[in-house]
Formats: C-alpha cells, structure tokens, sequence
C-alpha cells in the first residue's frame, strides 16, 4: 500500500512510545505515569458529565481555560487547552516555530520533537547538552526562527532556573520560546510567571503527569494573546472539539483540588530521593532530577543489558538506544514498593 503514501509519509520517523503491557503483574517504570489515582473529585465530576455525552462539548473549553487561568493568574484569553500536551505541542510547532531560521532544541531531550520538524517541515538544529547533560543558556546564543526547551528536561530529568529562562528570553527578544513544562511540579520553577513581561514566551503543561490524568489526554498552554490566537487559528482549522465534555469536567476538578495535587506530588519526590540512594549504593550514577523519573546509569553494565534482564523479570525501564545516553536508563518513579522490587532486582544482578 505504500504506493498511494504522500512523500511526507514516505519520509517520516515517528515517535515511538513507551511499550503498555499486555499482561498482568508487570511493574510499569517506563512511562512516567503517577503511581496513584487521581483525585476523588475528578472521577464525581466525570460521572456527573456524562448527562451531556449526546451534546457536542463546548468548543472553546471556556470553564477549563478559566478553571487554568484562575491557578495560574492569569487571563483566560492567555490560556489554549488541547488534547493531551503533545497536541498542543503539534499546533505549537505548525503555527509559531516553522521559520526560515531554525529552530533550535538540546540534542538529548523530547525524541517528539524532531517527528513533528518531520512532519511539518520545520529546520532544526540540536543544541549539544555539556558534559554534566545540563543545558547551558549559552550555547543557544545563535540564530534561529524559534527554541524549545523542556523544564525539566527529558529524559535527563534536570531543570533550569527561572532566571536562566529568563535570561534566554531577553537574549532572543524577537524569537518565540517554548518551555515545555510537562514535568515541572515535580520541583522545578514554573516559568509562567514571567508570561506577562515576555510576548515571546510560551508555556506549555499536561495534566497526565502530576494530576494523574495521562487517559484523560488535556495539555494547555500559558502566553500572551497573539500566541494563543495562532494556536487557536490551527485548532479551529484542523479540530473545532479537541476535549470532549468528560476531559473538560475531569481537568477542571482535578485543577481545583490543591490538596489532592500537593500531597501526591510530595509522596513521588520523596519515594525520588530514596530511589536515587539506592540506586548511588547499587554504584549507578544518578543525575540530579526534578521529575518524576530518575535518568541513570551503572558504572560497569550496559544500559541495554539491565534493561532487557528487568523486563524479563517483569519490570519495564525506558532505555533509549542513542549516542550518549546509550548506558542510561529512564525509570519512573512508582510506589515505594514498585520501586523498592526494581532495586531488589537489580541489587540481585548487580
């Protein structure tokens, strides 16, 4: 059938996700999902929404972007919701980063990003991570069309300041800068505060991380109106209903419940300082994370060997086959228990 594909298909790599098991008793550390439920809230206001299912959702998600605008103080008219973050991603890519520069991001980071260059047309350039993986603002002093960062990024897991984004948007004053924040509440700084003083700054969150609504799929995105309207001119010009009525109903409680939201967010960042003890005594060295993984590699095995060895006892770590971090391993932070097997394991092969 490959003779009716498009040339664009023809030459598209596409992004390859996080293997979902098939069977049970599997211990999932490979995607970053929230080892815990989401809030009580969400699940009474999905039920309480499903007396609308006949009706087309309100296309503008209005209670939603208020619901965000309301947290994050800003105004409604600065906030874009869509299905799940790598959608608004892809919209984000078509209307604000296609240039006649290119767009510049770190060479180990989102491996979504070069798909969508691909898939849009987009010239790009990779931006080499130091020795340590860290970005340094410095080296994005080039020219470009556009940049995008994830905060914090991935899969290494380290963030940047909110001064050193800041710094980065001075420097590229007539460029759009995109942080992508899909990680963020896991103890980096959110750079949505300084929305306000930069039209050149784009922030971009989900709810499938921290709020524990990755089945949900509801992303949004935080700028100034020009921003949003592009964003809103390729939604309306591709998906008028990106969210349907039970997405909406569910995002919004689970934004509302504060409560919820910060006590399951402190149990995954200390269950991540434990994990990162025992796996520096186990001799892995860990980089410094503010995720809700950890990005690490042993001292003397192969990346790609534990990994294989784990998933045959059951437990699932993303390990990416690419120059630099072939030795690494991305594992989720789960359960005190999930993660407490994993290293049981891997003391027993290590």
């Amino acid at each position: 059938m490959s003779r009716f594909w498009s040339s664009v298909v023809h030459n598209l790599s596409p992004y390859v996700p996080g293997e979902q098991p098939k069977r049970d008793g599997i211990v999932k550390l490979n995607t970053n999902e929230n080892p815990y439920a989401p809030s009580p809230r969400v699940l009474a206001a999905i039920a309480a929404a499903t007396d609308r299912l006949r009706l087309y959702p309100d296309p503008h998600a209005s209670s939603l972007r208020e619901a965000i605008a309301d947290r994050y103080d800003v105004a409604p008219e600065e906030v874009f919701v869509g299905n799940g973050s790598d959608e608004v991603l892809a919209h984000t890519f078509q209307a604000l980063l296609k240039h006649d520069a290119p767009l510049l991001f770190p060479d180990i980071t989102y491996s979504f990003y070069p798909v969508y260059c691909g898939l849009y047309g987009v010239s790009y350039e990779e931006v080499p991570l130091d020795a340590a993986m860290r970005v340094q603002i410095a080296d994005f002093r080039r020219p470009c069309g556009a940049i995008i960062l994830p905060n914090p990024n991935a899969p290494t897991g380290i963030a940047l300041s909110r001064d050193s984004i800041e710094a980065l948007l001075t420097e590229h004053p007539d460029q759009v800068v995109v942080i992508d924040e899909a990680y963020v509440d896991f103890g980096a700084e959110s750079a949505v505060s300084l929305v306000a003083r930069h039209d050149n700054l784009l922030v971009i969150q989900t709810l499938s991380k921290s709020r524990a609504l990755a089945g949900l799929r509801v992303g949004f995105a935080i700028g100034q109106r020009p921003l949003i309207e592009a964003l809103e001119r390729v939604k309306d010009s591709f998906n008028s209903y990106p969210l349907g009525c039970l997405a909406i109903a569910g995002a919004i409680a689970a934004i509302n419940d504060n409560e919820w939201f910060q006590e399951t967010r402190r149990r995954v960042m200390t269950t991540r300082e434990s994990l990162t003890r025992d796996l520096t005594e186990l001799d892995f060295e860990v980089l410094p994370s503010a995720a809700n993984f950890v990005f690490a590699r042993h001292r003397s095995h192969s990346g790609g060997d534990l990994a294989t060895r784990l998933r045959e006892l059951g437990v699932l770590v993303r390990h990416f086959n690419k120059s630099r971090i072939a030795d690494f391993l991305r594992i989720t932070v789960g359960t005190d228990d999930e993660c407490g097997r994993l290293v049981a394991l891997l003391r027993e092969m290590i």
